[in-house]
């Protein structure tokens, strides 16, 4: 599954360093598609065009402030997934929590970083989230996870099993999705790769595969989709270099 993302992640890296101004694009633009998706995913109704604007500091007519806060707050999370890759710090559940507390500031400041302290269902979906009792439990057994099975994974692998089984475990009480993609691209960072953008017309399939993983313990069909999306920004980056 992995032989042509393999191929193409050497590709780019024999071509770096990266000029400087092509790269500068490059993160420019990916931080645009990937903010915009992952809220639209969410819900948010800014447009594409409205999330950069937003970006520049300038207020959109007829949106709400969330909707404006959620595109600052997910700039912010990226910075914060960049100086985590900078420093090359092991994940924890400190960062996770840092992570959420950025997604939620001034949205909902109690539960910002905050694991959850009450049941709550996922619309749509065949699985029912650990009762709150439980979630320092899961995440420890995530975590444990993380440092010892995931450790021979391939990146791919490991970066989207890493999303699918934190939204299982559903964490917090809101912010869930921005956070697992926001740890989906950690992973990837860490290695080397682009960040990934899961796109807001994909939601569909994504969600159902999402599903499937967490319900049926098979992520082979997220797997698949992630890879899918890591082979499209591997490809944005290759056709501007050539």
């Amino acid at each position: 599954m992995f032989t042509e993302i393999d191929q193409k992640k050497a590709l780019l890296d024999a071509k770096r360093p990266l000029p400087k101004y092509t790269l500068k694009s490059l993160e420019e633009k990916l931080l645009l598609d990937w903010t915009y998706n992952s809220n639209a995913i969410e819900g948010n109704t800014l447009t594409m065009q409205e999330t950069k604007v937003v970006l520049e500091g300038i207020t959109v007519g007829g949106k709400t402030m969330r909707e404006h806060l959620e595109v600052i707050n997910h700039r912010d999370a990226i910075s914060f997934v960049e100086e985590i890759v900078r420093k090359e710090d092991p994940l924890s559940q400190w960062q996770i929590k840092n992570l959420h507390r950025l997604v939620l500031k001034g949205i909902d400041d109690q539960y910002a970083g905050v694991y959850r302290d009450q049941q709550v269902l996922i619309a749509g979906a065949t699985h029912t989230p650990p009762a709150h009792y439980l979630i320092q439990e899961e995440m420890d057994r995530l975590m444990q996870w993380y440092v010892t099975g995931a450790i021979s994974l391939h990146p791919v692998a490991r970066g989207a099993m890493l999303h699918a089984i934190f939204v299982g475990i559903h964490p917090f009480i809101d912010g869930n999705g921005r956070t697992s993609r926001l740890l989906l691209n950690l992973e990837l960072m860490k290695e080397g790769y682009p960040p990934v953008i899961i796109r807001v017309e994909n939601r569909l399939a994504y969600y159902e595969a999402l599903d499937k993983a967490i319900a049926q313990n098979d992520f082979t069909d997220f797997i698949t989709l992630v890879s899918q999306e890591v082979e499209r920004s591997l490809n944005l980056y290759l056709s501007v270099l050539d």
